[in-house]
């Protein structure tokens, strides 16, 4: 199942507009950000809200997002958690009502977040276009959206996929002729 059908007016679908190009998406004017969100619920998407303008340390993003998402008690409160938890998010196993159109999760003030623990502010949205991807393959939609105070905040690109082997030759042993 495809997550758009290409028989719709897609140029007026701003869910489709905001995954085009990208699946995280960067928002300086609140405004702007609220009529999106508007638009998203409207339009049926579940959007769950993060204030990450307190966020000062790893911990701070791990508790907030873990209760925001309904992660289960072991969730272990790191990034490959993270990764671990919103693969089942994406299966709709928990954080995300099924009879949705979509999910947008809307990180406001991600800056600080940024200034405070960069690196980790950088895999936190990895994860999301990962994860997006991972929900296109099922016919589901997830977008990111990071609210900045800073007009000039960048981000190294998200999503980049490796070169794999395929299943059958995963292990090094299986690609030996000898």
């Amino acid at each position: 199942m495809a997550a758009f059908d290409p028989a719709d007016e897609l140029g007026q679908d701003l869910g489709f507009r905001l995954l085009m190009n990208t699946s995280v998406t960067l928002f300086w004017r609140r405004a702007i950000l609220e009529e999106t969100t508007a638009w998203l619920t409207t339009h049926g998407y579940q959007v769950t809200r993060l204030d990450a303008s307190h966020w000062a340390t790893e911990r701070d993003l791990h508790r907030d997002i873990a209760a925001a998402l309904d992660f289960p008690a072991y969730y272990g409160h790191n990034l490959d958690a993270l990764n671990d938890c919103m693969r089942d998010v994406v299966s709709q196993d928990y954080g995300w009502a099924p009879d949705t159109t979509g999910l947008a999760l809307v990180f406001s003030g991600y800056d600080s977040f940024a200034a405070c623990c960069p690196r980790a502010a950088q895999i936190v949205l990895d994860i999301m276009a990962d994860q997006s991807r991972s929900a296109a393959l099922f016919g589901h939609r997830l977008i990111c959206l990071v609210q900045s105070n800073d007009p000039r905040i960048r981000f190294e690109p998200v999503g980049a996929t490796s070169v794999d082997w395929n299943d059958a030759e995963w292990f090094d042993s299986k690609r030996r002729t000898d």
